[in-house]
């Protein structure tokens, strides 16, 4: 794997469905974010439902930001990956997995070229996205867990 692009996974035991719920409900973005970066969603859709929707979100990154993603690859339940200017995706990838789900998040900036990418690796990216992401799928994992047993009802 290249260093313009940065994966993990990990096994979630909740099915595709509730961890797929979380993913394309723009609002619940900050709970599963990791990096501290996401700060509130601002514009857009209650759920993301098919390629080409868009949604903004207020972010910070020592300094507030807004900054607007387009949804560019969906498959219910299975994948959905959102993109902003800078051409890098953002990817969840969802495989049943015996008693759950495993969940795969990629960031992806092969689309950068050579200046817009050396920029990047002089912020500290790659890097920050991988322990970003890292931190992701544990929360992700915690919250689709909680929303699975919630939806389960009292046992």
């Amino acid at each position: 794997m290249s260093d313009r692009i940065v994966s993990a996974d990990i096994h979630v035991d909740a099915p595709p469905g509730v961890v797929f719920a979380i993913l394309t409900d723009p609002r619940q973005h900050p709970r599963i974010d990791g990096s501290g970066s996401v700060q509130e969603v601002v514009a857009g859709p209650d759920r993301l439902t098919r390629k080409g929707d868009t949604f903004g979100v207020a972010m910070k990154l020592g300094v507030p930001y807004r900054i607007r993603n387009k949804v560019v690859e969906y498959d219910a339940d299975r994948r959905i990956a959102w993109r902003h200017f800078g051409a890098h995706r953002w990817r969840y990838e969802l495989l049943p997995d015996g008693t759950g789900t495993r969940v795969t998040e990629t960031w992806d900036a092969s689309r950068w070229h050579a200046f817009g990418f050396a920029v990047l690796e002089r912020l500290g990216f790659p890097e920050r996205n991988r322990q970003g992401i890292e931190a992701t799928l544990v929360r992700l994992k915690d919250a689709a867990e909680a929303d699975a047993r919630s939806a389960a009802g009292p046992s």
